[in-house]
């Protein structure tokens, strides 16, 4: 007998540190690599594992997050299956989710409706793949309350994670800790350590009890990787699962195991340039485990003008449908639908999202361009940082973000 399982995305982050990306729309509902939006990754990954009961918890700025899933993301209901966003519905008074757990804790009804033996619960904004089938099977065969996925990491960079100490035996969790500065390494690379990928497998029972009890604890932030996964550790029901032990059909060695964070605009911006190489690091041409989405109804792409210094060229980028390349240059970057450049202007190692319009003469530069953004003739985005960071957002490492139909200055 198939066991039943319910799968729940976790979509409600405001995230901040990618403003202005998400100052109109939630995280998990920014565009990424041209035409899919971040939570198609997730979402992409449980549909080829076969799990086809999906809810998506939302809350901040969800209506382009809920647009996006209601017009993509359409399941048979002749076999029950179904992809749901649900927002905060405060079925426990007059307040949002307060964290993660909170969030499930709020929406257990969806669990008790559906009557699951177990409940994936993982994270809407990372960009990788991951066949999730696997990783249940581990969980079952391991009789934990809760697997968490882990991907191994440098120990140096243990302070930048949610880090998982385990056991002498590489399974069982002995405790989970928030960024770190001194760590031990994993038992069979001392060199190593395990990050959380914020990707959960839960025995639906433990589950239920676990946020339920949370509930109760005034002192607690509600959080699934804060307060819900440490509860099991210290009871000992915690065990990882090894993201490099997960094969997904298709992949090849240099881009098996890849995942992103992107949670900052340098991070961001990384994973697109991840995206164009000849051998890409994450190759989006893997046919054997597609990411879905729906892009509408656009046009080939069309490069046009083929004469002296006016020629529409593209080089080690991805171009999507709906563009019109004019006499212009484009150079490793990624360009979303409905984009536009013109005559003589030149984009290099940038992101164009959706209806981008580049004047004549115009010159972009390691820049992120949100959509509908109308940049001048003759303008300049990423040629003088000092000029460019009293006009827009530059990022640590110098990537210049112009946020959703925001004005280009001459």
């Amino acid at each position: 007998m198939a066991v039943k399982v319910l799968a729940i995305v976790l979509a409600g982050g405001e995230g901040k540190r990618l403003m202005p990306l998400t100052a109109d729309r939630a995280k998990p509902g920014v565009p990424f690599g041209g035409i899919y939006r971040m939570i198609d990754f997730v979402l992409s990954n449980l549909a080829n594992g076969g799990y086809l009961k999906m809810v998506v918890l939302t809350q901040y700025k969800s209506h382009s997050l809920d647009r996006h899933i209601s017009k993509t993301w359409r399941m048979s209901t002749l076999l029950g299956n179904y992809v749901t966003p649900v927002p905060a519905q405060q079925r426990l008074g007059p307040r949002w989710f307060a964290g993660s757990a909170d969030a499930i804790y709020q929406s257990l009804n969806l669990i008790n409706d559906e009557s699951p033996d177990y409940v994936i619960v993982f994270g809407a904004d990372h960009i990788y793949r991951m066949d999730p089938k696997q990783m249940v099977n581990d969980h079952i065969a391991s009789g934990a309350a809760v697997t968490v996925a882990g991907i191994r990491q440098p120990k140096s960079l243990s302070d930048q994670f949610g880090v998982i100490d385990v056991a002498e035996d590489g399974k069982r969790i002995k405790a989970f800790r928030e960024k770190p500065k001194e760590v031990d390494g994993l038992p069979d690379a001392p060199d190593e350590i395990f990050a959380s990928m914020g990707n959960y497998i839960f025995t639906t029972r433990a589950l239920c009890e676990a946020v339920t009890k949370d509930a109760q604890d005034p002192d607690s932030k509600h959080d699934m990787g804060g307060n819900i996964i440490p509860m099991l550790v210290e009871r000992g029901e915690a065990n990882v699962y090894d993201f490099r032990d997960n094969d997904v059909p298709g992949s090849h060695d240099r881009d098996r195991g890849y995942w992103r964070d992107v949670g900052t605009l340098d991070s961001f911006y990384e994973a697109h340039m991840d995206l164009i190489a000849t051998e890409p690091i994450f190759n989006l041409y893997n046919h054997d485990w597609p990411i879905f989405t729906n892009y509408g109804s656009w046009p080939p792409a069309k490069f046009v003008h083929g004469y002296d210094d006016r020629q529409g060229r593209s080089i080690e980028s991805m171009i999507s449908p709906g563009v019109v390349v004019s006499g212009a240059l484009v150079e490793r970057s990624v360009i979303s639908p409905n984009v536009r450049v013109n005559s003589w202007a030149h984009v290099e190692g940038s992101v164009l999202m959706e209806g981008v319009k580049v004047g004549r003469r115009a010159v972009i530069r390691n820049a992120i361009l949100d959509k509908n953004v109308i940049v001048p003739e003759g303008a300049q985005i990423g040629v003088d940082l000092d000029r460019d960071r009293k006009l827009y957002t530059v990022s640590d490492n110098g990537v210049v973000v112009i946020g959703k139909g925001q004005k280009v200055e001459l």
